[in-house]
């Protein structure tokens, strides 16, 4: 396995939606829930089991706001296709929504703004 720098990333949505992205962090990937399964008669230790469902997480990116651009504010989830072009042009690619867009900027500084978004499902990965 090699390492790879973060350069030539993207985020697209299916409506076409594109943004220059300054970071990105998705979290939360095949997280699951703990179902505890002591009972009245369990001694001294508790027990879990794995939860059936997986979540596919949430990405967060940081990007350069451009103010005429409108962000994906849908009213259905769509495809959200990741790009990374430095490791070949992986993808990750599922079905999301953004949830939360924040704006920020300082005087004499390039504005920028962080956009949250839910995945939905399964992700198909291609290498």
């Amino acid at each position: 396995m090699t390492a790879t720098v973060m350069t030539g990333l993207s985020v697209t949505f299916a409506t076409g939606f594109l943004a220059e992205i300054t970071s990105i962090s998705h979290s939360g990937v095949g997280a699951r829930s703990v179902l505890e399964t002591s009972h009245a008669g369990t001694s001294t230790w508790r027990t879990f089991t794995p939860g059936l469902l997986q979540n596919p997480g949430t990405v967060d990116v940081t990007i350069w706001f451009v103010p005429g651009t409108a962000p994906p504010w849908g009213d259905a989830a769509e495809t959200v296709t990741i790009t990374y072009a430095d490791a070949g042009a992986a993808t990750f690619a599922a079905s999301g929504f953004m949830f939360n867009f924040d704006v920020s900027g300082d005087l004499e500084e390039l504005h920028e703004a962080t956009a949250q978004l839910q995945l939905s499902g399964s992700i198909t990965h291609t290498p």
